[in-house]
């Protein structure tokens, strides 16, 4: 089901959000400075592009100062747009008894695409 349930999902708004996400990575990855932002949306991209069956943790070893100071540049750097997309997407896919998985999904990879350091996908 967790197969299915991705092939629909990369129809549906999957691929263009893991397209923005490698997008962003490249940029981003253009500088020293932006590399550890780069790393973060590769990591995001590819939970886009596969996200049914993945998990997300808190690492226990990322020190809480950096992580949240890193987290906030990460959201004024381009987190936002990334963040706003997936509740569009989100609300949008809401509308529809169908699509209510996929908004779910969406909304789940906001809150990630809000917040990624300190954070491991499984």
């Amino acid at each position: 089901m967790k197969i299915f349930g991705n092939i629909i999902w990369l129809i549906f708004g999957g691929f263009h959000i893991a397209l923005e996400y490698f997008c962003a990575s490249i940029v981003l990855m253009i500088t020293i400075i932006g590399l550890p932002f780069g790393l973060q949306s590769l990591k995001l991209g590819l939970v886009a592009i596969w996200p049914f069956g993945t998990e997300v943790k808190w690492e226990p070893s990322e020190p809480g100062c950096l992580s949240i100071f890193m987290n906030v540049l990460w959201f004024i750097v381009g987190g936002i747009w990334i963040f706003l997309t997936h509740i569009i997407y989100g609300v949008l896919l809401c509308i529809t008894i169908i699509g209510i998985p996929f908004g779910k999904m969406h909304f789940r990879l906001a809150k990630l695409a809000f917040s990624p350091f300190g954070k491991e996908v499984i």
